[in-house]
């Protein structure tokens, strides 16, 4: 149960990627740049006290480890939503960031 609610922290953060991306394609100083900076401001928010939930339940360690997936969820939203290249390095360095939280988690 630990782990799923660490991705889904992660998976939130990721998202704040979508929003991101959306603020830094406005005009500056607009309506629109201006709802995405606020809400970019309430989500971290929103992620910094998540994260400190977590940290009171996983350890340290696989905390840290398992941030690997919100680059791997990162290049997944923003290739859907933004039409983002996926490179063949995005996809080795996805498989690497795999590989590793899978053998440390069996470990």
């Amino acid at each position: 149960m630990q782990y799923i609610a660490l991705v889904a922290v992660y998976l939130f953060y990721a998202s704040l990627s979508l929003l991101m991306k959306f603020t830094g394609l406005q005009e500056p100083m607009s309506r629109y740049w201006f709802a995405g900076t606020l809400g970019l401001i309430a989500g971290l928010g929103i992620y910094a006290m998540a994260w400190q939930q977590i940290l009171k339940r996983v350890d340290l360690g696989t905390a840290y480890m398992f941030k690997g997936t919100s680059l791997i969820f990162i290049m997944i939203l923003l290739a859907a939503c933004y039409g983002e290249p996926v490179t063949l390095t995005k996809i080795i360095g996805t498989g690497i960031i795999v590989v590793g939280i899978t053998l440390y988690a069996k470990g």
